[in-house]
């Protein structure tokens, strides 16, 4: 039985890994409930800022039963161990404790190939007596995993992050503690690829982070098998996407928002629009099809490269993406025709917000993934004289406390 098949419906089992993951805040709940949830909180957001949203506000879409479960196309697993100096685990921080981890390969909500992978890695790593990178001496080997899919072609890339210690591969000599000196990039190769999986590893990789903070970076990238990236297919647009680029976490979902946001646009047809914090530039190629010309504009250098290559690919002329903090680019812009922001978590800040308000566009799309910097930054709009007019929610990740929401705001 594939994951979909056993996890989609109100019957599934609970998850083996509730009672520590802090991924699934509403694992086990009925979904209606969980909706309820989810749409009283952005109300309540909004409340709080004093805004009234009745009539305004459409409610929360829910996920499509079929759709609820499995439905991640990227994960960043953690080395570490669950108690100190405890067994090799690979997963997700231990809610309530950062230091800890556990292994989550029976996760809900992601395909099965992507437990089988963190469980094939973990095993690998385990029989070869490597040690997981340790944040607080910076010593150890192991720090991260990172899988990724394509929903629509079923490609599938993998990137093992390690340190650069005992980099070299010598089995006559070990590593302090044991194990074999160095990562076996190549045997690990050979025993992904022997997976009995349902989409095809089209790339391999591993990646060199020496940096002392706790996230995932690149010093040095070595492609192992195959390529860096993988495709994808949304509203009829190919995408690259490399194992950095930020890109949707749920396609089926955002494919509708996008079209969805898209459509609020009154006679899009001709017009200049600026796609703020634009990502890989699926939203700017989307709206392409109907404007004039499309400025991307994003921090990320993968991430602007990734959509310069894209429009190529999708053979889209009207595009153009410019690298940079919104904030500061905006500063050497002339105004559009209409406005379209999605940013980080963060929301704009009042800065932002008047720096986009101050071009006096007539429509502002702002689609957010977390409705409280939606409600503070709504509520400064509001103050350069936007109003919102139409606001809808929508359940892009069930099962966890995010919430996406969209708002089309009108100049008064």
């Amino acid at each position: 039985m594939t994951n979909s098949e056993s996890f989609n419906g109100e019957n599934r089992r609970q998850c083996p890994h509730s009672e520590f993951c802090g991924g699934c805040l509403y694992n086990g709940d009925n979904y209606d409930d969980v909706l309820k949830k989810k749409e009283g909180e952005v109300r309540d957001c909004f409340k709080s800022h004093a805004i009234d949203i009745s009539g305004l506000f459409q409610g929360i879409v829910g996920a499509d039963e079929s759709h609820r479960f499995a439905y991640r196309n990227k994960m960043e697993y953690t080395f570490g161990d669950f108690v100190k100096d405890g067994e090799l685990q690979l997963g997700m921080h231990k809610k309530g404790n950062f230091m800890s981890i556990i292994t989550v390969d029976e996760c809900q909500l992601v395909p099965d190939d992507f437990n089988k992978i963190l469980r094939c890695t973990l095993d690998f790593c385990i029989a070869h007596g490597y040690k997981h990178y340790n944040k607080k001496s910076h010593d150890g080997l192991l720090r991260n995993l990172i899988v990724r899919r394509g929903v629509r072609t079923g490609e599938i890339i993998v990137d093992i992050v390690t340190s650069s210690e005992c980099d070299a591969v010598r089995t006559d000599v070990t590593c302090e503690g044991g194990g074999t000196l160095g990562f076996d990039a190549e045997a690990w190769k050979e025993s992904l690829i022997a997976l009995p999986l349902d989409g095809d590893i089209v790339g391999i990789m591993h990646t060199i982070n020496d940096g002392l903070a706790d996230t995932v970076a690149c010093d040095e990238q070595r492609i192992i098998f195959g390529r860096d990236y993988y495709c994808e297919e949304i509203c009829g647009l190919r995408f690259k996407v490399n194992v950095f680029s930020f890109f949707q976490t749920n396609v089926e979902a955002i494919e509708r928002l996008y079209t969805e946001a898209v459509s609020l646009i009154p006679k899009l047809q001709g017009k200049v629009v600026y796609d703020l914090f634009c990502g890989t530039g699926t939203i700017s190629q989307i709206v392409s099809e109907k404007a004039a010309h499309v400025v991307g504009v994003e921090i990320v250098e993968d991430s602007v490269e990734a959509a310069t290559t894209n429009v190529a690919l999708n053979g889209i002329t009207n595009c153009k993406f410019i690298r940079g903090d919104v904030y500061k680019v905006l500063s050497d812009l002339p105004a559009p025709d209409v406005i379209i922001v999605d940013p980080p978590r963060m929301g704009l800040q009042t800065k932002t917000v008047n720096k986009v308000a101050s071009y006096g566009v007539p429509e502002i799309i702002y689609i957010s993934c977390n409705p409280k910097t939606l409600a503070a930054d709504i509520a400064d709009f509001r103050l350069a004289g936007y109003e919102p007019k139409y606001i809808k929610a929508y359940d892009n990740f069930p099962w966890t406390k995010h919430v996406e929401t969209v708002v089309l705001m009108l100049r008064e």
